[in-house]
């Protein structure tokens, strides 16, 4: 079947992004999400060029993604067919400005490199700016939720005290999971209590550090892991394999529901960097720490604190005080 010239340019933009090693992660996002504003652009406005997109359509598809809602828009019918999105408990639901705002970042980098290329005259995408949301706070673990936790994992089983350091590597370091379970145990350095990551988003080598009582629960960890299993990852699975993220999420989600605890990887990380902050640790060497791209990412991540943690913060950190003047 003959590619339309939208079509051909996304693949040939998608060549080009694994040219520069983007992670498949977001290589998929793009492909994904580009695939669907084609379809639209074919089946709603009869365009198949890229010259003849212009903002209005964009805007447009904007309008059509929030009325239609979720799972109603999708690449080809024969994928309608496998996944039935129309099963889906969440199906036709709104779609948040959040998700909304990730479409327009990816057409805008798609239609950037088409201008780029010399392939379209005007660029569409101008003047498309992104929607306003509202910020919402990131739900914090509070350290009484974090130690009934980790009470529940059943540390006398291979998979439940593995499961447990993992959660307190998360918070001790601030690493992602997918970083986390990637992990070979020649990574770490016990004498200088670090950690080399080397599978990370950028694809960009970096260290996180580990406190005294990690490194105590790791060495001890590590002689525990050796009776069952002899893989080089950290944290393998009983086939000596490595963990999936999927995989280590429901496990998490069910040791956590024991409690009535909703929590995620993520959500850890977010701790871990949160809790930095409020220590008194500073926002530069928290973006490095958490292997951000640069220092605004993280800015926009984290700087929510709320007036009581500000004034915490303050207190502990007042200039004057310190001085005991």
């Amino acid at each position: 079947m003959k590619l339309t010239e939208l079509e051909f340019y996304l693949e040939d933009f998608l060549i080009y992004c694994q040219s520069r090693n983007l992670s498949n992660k977001t290589i998929s996002s793009y492909e994904q999400s580009l695939k669907l504003f084609i379809v639209y652009l074919k089946n709603e406005q009869e365009i198949e060029e890229p010259e003849k997109v212009k903002s209005g359509h964009i805007r447009q598809y904007i309008k059509y993604c929030q009325e239609r809602g979720k799972y109603t828009v999708v690449a080809s019918e024969k994928s309608r067919q496998i996944n039935h999105p129309q099963n889906r408990t969440d199906y036709k639901k709104t779609i948040s400005n959040i998700t909304i705002n990730n479409y327009i970042r990816i057409i805008k980098v798609f239609f950037n490199w088409l201008h780029k290329e010399g392939e379209i005259r005007k660029n569409p995408v101008e003047n498309i700016e992104k929607i306003k949301t509202v910020r919402r706070k990131k739900v914090e673990i509070t350290e009484k939720e974090f130690r009934a936790l980790l009470e529940e994992f059943d540390y006398t089983k291979f998979h439940g005290y593995r499961n447990k350091i993992i959660v307190m590597l998360l918070q001790d370091t601030g690493m992602r999971i997918s970083e986390t379970l990637a992990l070979k145990v020649d990574n770490i350095d016990f004498k200088h209590r670090m950690i080399l990551v080397t599978k990370t988003k950028g694809k960009k080598e970096r260290y996180v550090f580990f406190s005294q009582q990690m490194n105590r629960e790791l060495r001890h960890y590590i002689q525990f892991k050796e009776r069952y299993t002899s893989s080089s990852l950290l944290f393998p699975t009983m086939r000596n394999t490595e963990m999936s993220v999927h995989s280590f999420e429901k496990q998490l989600k069910q040791v956590a529901s024991r409690i009535e605890l909703s929590v995620h990887p993520h959500q850890i990380r977010n701790n871990f960097a949160r809790q930095y902050l409020m220590n008194g640790g500073d926002i530069y060497t928290l973006s490095r720490i958490l292997g951000h791209s640069s220092v605004k990412v993280t800015e926009e991540a984290y700087l929510d604190l709320t007036d009581e943690e500000i004034a915490k913060k303050y207190h502990n950190h007042s200039p004057l005080a310190k001085w005991r003047i």
